[in-house]
């Protein structure tokens, strides 16, 4: 009995044993095969990449797809001239847009230098905007999700003391973008006011808002005149961040003209699609305003936003009407299409009547001739200090908002504007005279020529409208620090002090 119960025992743990045996086996060849495609797979791929990018011949730029299209690499320019940003960051949004796989989760490795990371950061951003209304993307409930990474690379290689930096930055941008795409039946000024308040609760910021009527009763006729014939009435609103220990005052102007029919002074048919654009200094701003105090800003900021809607009905103000703006002067309107210095200019006088502003910027689409003097990718920029208009040409390189000075020389330009019954008209008597640096001093001379704080002024009329989802103007506000004056942005990005 007891040998058969041996037996019995013995058969199924030999069985067992050749079991494992044969599984050991196959994990061995298992193991074996996987060094192997591990093997083949690093040499494959390392002559894939290297043939790919011996295939890139970048002019400017260049791309070349990896594995069934399932990844791509691409190449951007590794000179630029002297008035382009060293990011290119132009080239890294198209690239984005064109070479980006498609499906939920995407990942983009940027290789760059560290001076570079924060322009291409926005950049790869503006490549994802935020509106659309096409059914498609209505239906669509899943979220894509992109991981962005940076691999830093030259003399500089540390990392970034705060990522939160450059996701406030691309958040404004993106913002700026959604208000300037969305057209005036969903961003009309009632809209413009609630993405307004909606930054203030945000940041704890109540703000001042004074609107239709009380704009007429208070003394701003450029803001009323312009804006009294639409449905929904004109405003002025403020944002305002006031910080103990705070040594000078900042404030940033607006035009946000959320719809420009050119009033009776009337656009055509093929110059009026894209006036729902002319908001885009406000939107600007708002982006900037949101990003600056998120970073903690330790002086006096304000952002003023000049809202209306130039449209035409038995209100509208007529060629021949004369304004008395805020800052007391009279204006006579012979062309009711240049509206943006007409509110720019109650917006620029309040910043320093009310809230006595050392510094004063105006941000807006306010000249066709823009494009005519910088381009479509350069922002014009006039101010009545040298100082600032060299750091805002640094700042444009810097940041990938490029920007380029107008002439400042209103003893020369500002008599375009004589009147014979009104301080001034509102355009100029010769079109082919400067015409975007007179747009530019019809603004500064309601603050005066000898007001003896900074003033800059921003034509961005043709970034904002050649370049869709962009959010141009974000990125190229200004502060003084240390008699330093750079990019805000860029600024926080070094590690200065007074952030």
């Amino acid at each position: 009995g007891g040998n058969l119960f041996m037996v019995a025992l013995t058969g199924p743990v030999v069985r067992l044993r050749q079991k494992l045996l044969l599984l050991l086996l196959l994990l061995l060849l298992l193991l074996l095969l996987a060094l192997m495609v591990s093997k083949l797979f690093v040499l494959m791929f390392s002559q894939i990449w290297q043939a790919a990018l011996g295939a890139l011949n970048p002019n400017p730029t260049d791309s070349c797809p990896l594995y069934l299209n399932h990844a791509a690499v691409a190449a951007i320019p590794s000179r630029v001239s002297r008035h382009n940003s060293q990011s290119s960051a132009h080239f890294v949004s198209r690239l984005v847009r064109s070479c980006l796989p498609g499906g939920n989760n995407r990942c983009i490795v940027m290789v760059c230098e560290r001076s570079d990371v924060f322009a291409s950061s926005c950049a790869i951003a503006r490549a994802f905007p935020i509106f659309s209304r096409r059914s498609t993307s209505l239906r669509r409930a899943e979220k894509k999700h992109v991981t962005v990474e940076f691999v830093i690379i030259g003399q500089e290689t540390e990392g970034f003391s705060s990522v939160q930096c450059l996701a406030n930055a691309a958040h404004g941008v993106r913002m700026a973008a959604r208000i300037v795409d969305t057209p005036c039946n969903e961003m009309n000024t009632d809209h413009f006011l609630d993405e307004i308040k909606a930054v203030g609760t945000e940041l704890g910021i109540t703000p001042v808002i004074i609107r239709g009527e009380e704009l007429k009763q208070r003394g701003f006729g450029g803001i009323y005149g312009v804006g009294r014939a639409a449905e929904h009435p004109p405003a002025l609103a403020v944002l305002s961040h006031t910080p103990e220990g705070a040594t000078q005052t900042i404030a940033w102007v607006g035009k946000g003209i959320v719809y420009d029919t050119g009033g009776l002074s009337i656009k055509g048919k093929t110059t009026m699609p894209g006036m729902k654009r002319d908001c885009g200094g406000a939107a600007a701003i708002l982006g900037a305003f949101r990003a600056t105090i998120k970073q903690g800003f330790k002086d006096n900021l304000h952002a003023v936003f000049c809202l209306a809607e130039n449209a035409v009905g038995p209100t509208a103000t007529r060629p021949d009407d004369i304004h008395t703006l805020y800052s007391g002067k009279t204006v006579e309107i012979n062309n009711t299409d240049a509206e943006g210095r007409l509110v720019l200019a109650d917006g620029v006088v309040y910043a320093s009547k009310d809230l006595s502003a050392d510094i004063i910027l105006d941000m807006a689409t306010l000249t066709g001739a823009q494009g005519i003097s910088t381009g479509k990718f350069h922002a014009a920029v006039m101010t009545n200090s040298e100082q600032w208009e060299v750091a805002c040409v640094r700042a444009g390189r810097s940041s990938g908002d490029l920007a380029h000075p107008l002439v400042y020389c209103p003893e020369l330009h500002f008599s375009e504007f004589t009147s014979a019954i009104a301080d001034m008209k509102n355009s100029v008597a010769d079109r082919e005279n400067a015409q975007s640096s007179c747009a530019g001093l019809f603004i500064g001379s309601h603050l005066g020529f000898d007001w003896p704080g900074v003033w800059v002024h921003v034509d961005i009329a043709s970034p904002v409208h050649a370049v869709s989802n962009w959010g141009f103007g974000v990125l190229t506000h200004i502060v003084q620090s240390d008699n330093a004056l750079i990019f805000f942005y860029y600024y926080y990005y070094l590690g200065a002090k007074r952030w």
